[in-house]
């Protein structure tokens, strides 16, 4: 089995980025403002012959009790509760906080190994700002720099040296037949995608809160019906109004969703019930797709 490491933090410490790092990839999306992340995202990670999962998270306030801070919350705990490690971060430049204490004395009652990552030390291996984070009683600090890929190979080294590997779980390369079918679901903001997949899967995987924009990045989450095995793909609703196209956070929403889409090989239209029919809105959208792709396969729905 693959160890599972969850990377968890305060807001704006790098933990996306630092996922992207890990994994080799740029699935997280990222931007220099806190509260971007808020789903878990699952990433699969590899050093040298070892394989292993990465989730991200959104940042972590253990005590807020109301609110979608209260959900994104609810999310970190289940990643801590799935992982075999946890990758503790926090930021050196803006120095230790409450909060990190906060995040700290819940990872204590976790029962978990935890190790701590101080970010944003680019150059500042022998700093002695790193000494004020032993407060933590997290262990020896990590420094890393997700952002210029410095220190990660020696925090991976020691996430990972007490897990063996597995010969004998290599899986073949899956055919073409056994790829699972992707599926992702669109629509414009606060019309209950996050909700719908929710309820196909059973329990409440992704944050869903009566707030438009509430999803912001683009989350995949495996489901298998009767053998068939999917990958639903949860995507941030397009933005609504005037002066909003200006706005990095909706370009980097878009551009990550538009890429998950273009991915697959069905799409559903999430619409508003009073609005389904021929005033819905996602006709036109889907008539351009289809244009836009050819009949490949792809199938459009409204509902």
């Amino acid at each position: 089995m693959k160890p599972v490491i969850a990377v968890v933090g305060r807001p704006n410490v790098g933990k996306s980025t630092l996922f992207n790092r890990m994994t080799k990839s740029r699935d997280a999306i990222v931007a220099d403002f806190a509260g971007l992340t808020r789903d878990r995202h699952y990433g699969d990670g590899r050093l040298g012959d070892r394989e292993f999962i990465v989730i991200d998270t959104g940042g972590f306030e253990p005590d807020c009790s109301s609110g979608i801070v209260k959900e994104m919350a609810k999310q970190t705990r289940q990643a801590v509760a799935e992982a075999d490690a946890v990758v503790f971060v926090v930021d050196v430049r803006s120095g230790l906080s409450a909060q990190d204490h906060d995040i700290s004395r819940y990872l204590r009652t976790a029962n978990k190994r935890v190790f701590l990552a101080v970010n944003k030390a680019e150059g500042m291996a022998e700093s002695p700002l790193l000494g004020e984070f032993h407060e933590l009683g997290m262990g020896e600090p990590h420094p890393v720099s997700a952002a210029h890929g410095q220190g990660i190979r020696s925090l991976l080294d020691a996430v990972l040296a007490d897990f063996f590997v597995d010969e004998d779980d290599d899986e073949e390369a899956a055919s073409e037949e056994d790829k699972p079918i992707r599926l992702a679901v669109a629509g414009r903001p606060n019309v209950g995608k996050s909700t719908l997949i929710n309820t196909w899967l059973g329990e409440e995987r992704l944050v869903a809160f009566d707030m438009p924009g509430t999803t912001r990045d683009a989350i995949t989450v495996p489901f298998e019906r009767n053998g068939q095995k999917f990958q639903l793909i949860d995507t941030a609703g397009p933005p609504q109004g005037k002066g909003v196209r200006g706005d990095r956070k909706v370009f980097s929403c878009q551009d990550a969703a538009g890429h998950r889409r273009r991915q697959c090989r069905v799409a559903v239209a999430r619409c508003h019930p009073g609005r389904v029919g021929a005033g819905c809105p996602h006709r036109r959208l889907h008539s351009r797709e289809w244009a836009r792709r050819g009949a490949g396969g792809e199938q459009m729905g409204c509902g």
